[in-house]
């Protein structure tokens, strides 16, 4: 692994502190903690535990990885519709309209699912994995999470004639990636980690992600050609949820709370980003343990703070204080904010 990142820089800095809880029969039974920012084109305007702390962003950082894809004058090229950008900076449910989605654009490319490198994984549609079972079919790379992004790497890679082993760190396409990465978070990267899809996961530091997000966020239509790709992305995951995660999902479900206004983008391992245009605002968030649930209350409590999401809207309550009930439908506990956080 090249630029391996040591536990010393994980752990620079201030410590994480605690932001989500898990509460049974009145008692803390789980504690989540972890780092938050909220920044502005000035930088951080607001910050929870250690805005250093160096992380993989995982897949929240896709729109980032994206960006060559549009700049390059790739995307027109191929003639790819703002459906198929939101897909581009996708972590899928491998459901039927994303599996659809991402053969279509391989066959108007004339490429084949094997072309692909992310490798191939049971769907977390049901009813698509339910399809597979009962037809015995096993999964393609199509079904994949992350194919709407590599389908958009193999759209560049054909632009810039570049090889097919577009996963590799040192192939031209990655290393536009990652001069766009460490252009966008203000530092460079101190390395990479291999990502569960096969490509290369620039690290940086929380506020780095954060800065890149408020960039998104302050980017202007015209305002050349990075900021008009930046806001292609953010309106093209704002205005087709369904594409970036699917039914269910946190992603699907805040955006559409919040009317299009708002780009939002999970990652694994316990990371969050947001894209408020209306407000400037970028917002990235880091749960140390890794836990996706904590992840989501976070990021759900930053938008009803920043006035973006209602407090009272149920995608927002599923995800800020939802309720844990047994198989008999009996409640047994409540995940919420810890008290003093916000």
């Amino acid at each position: 692994m090249n630029g391996a990142i040591s536990a010393a820089e994980m752990a620079g800095g201030p410590g994480p502190v605690p932001m989500v809880g898990l509460w049974r029969g009145g008692r803390l039974e789980s504690l989540h903690s972890g780092h938050a920012v909220v920044c502005d084109a000035g930088g951080i305007v607001e910050c929870w535990g250690d805005a250093d702390a160096v992380i993989y962003p995982r897949s929240s950082c896709k729109m980032l990885q994206a960006l060559p894809l549009v700049e390059s004058g790739a995307a027109d090229a191929a003639g790819l519709t703002d459906r198929q950008l939101a897909l581009a900076c996708a972590s899928h449910q491998g459901a039927a309209l994303h599996v659809g989605a991402v053969q279509d654009w391989l066959a108007n490319l004339g490429l084949a699912e094997s072309d692909l490198r992310c490798g191939a994984h049971e769907p977390y549609d049901r009813a698509e994995r339910d399809r597979l079972i009962r037809a015995g079919t096993a999964p393609c790379q199509c079904h994949n999470n992350c194919s709407g992004k590599h389908v958009g790497m193999l759209t560049a890679t054909r632009h810039l004639r570049a090889g097919p082993e577009y996963v590799d760190p040192d192939h031209p396409l990655q290393t536009e990636i990652r001069a766009a990465f460490e252009q966008v978070t203000g530092e460079p990267s101190p390395g990479y980690g291999i990502d569960g899809c096969s490509a290369p996961n620039f690290a940086t530091s929380l506020a780095g992600l954060g800065r890149a997000m408020a960039f998104f966020a302050t980017a202007r239509d015209g305002g050349g050609r990075r900021e008009t790709a930046a806001v292609r992305l953010t309106r093209a995951m704002a205005a087709h949820p369904e594409m970036v995660a699917g039914e269910g999902r946190a992603c699907t479900e805040l955006m559409r709370a919040m009317g299009g206004r708002v780009a939002i983008k999970t990652g694994a391992e316990g990371v969050f980003v947001a894209i408020a245009p209306d407000k400037g605002l970028g917002m990235a968030v880091k749960i140390t343990d890794g836990a996706g649930r904590a992840a989501e209350a976070v990021i759900a409590a930053l938008l009803v703070r920043h006035g973006l999401a209602d407090a009272a809207h149920p995608a927002v309550i599923r995800r800020l204080a939802p309720v844990q009930r047994n198989w008999r439908g009996l409640e047994t506990g409540i995940l919420q904010l810890v008290p003093g956080f916000l």
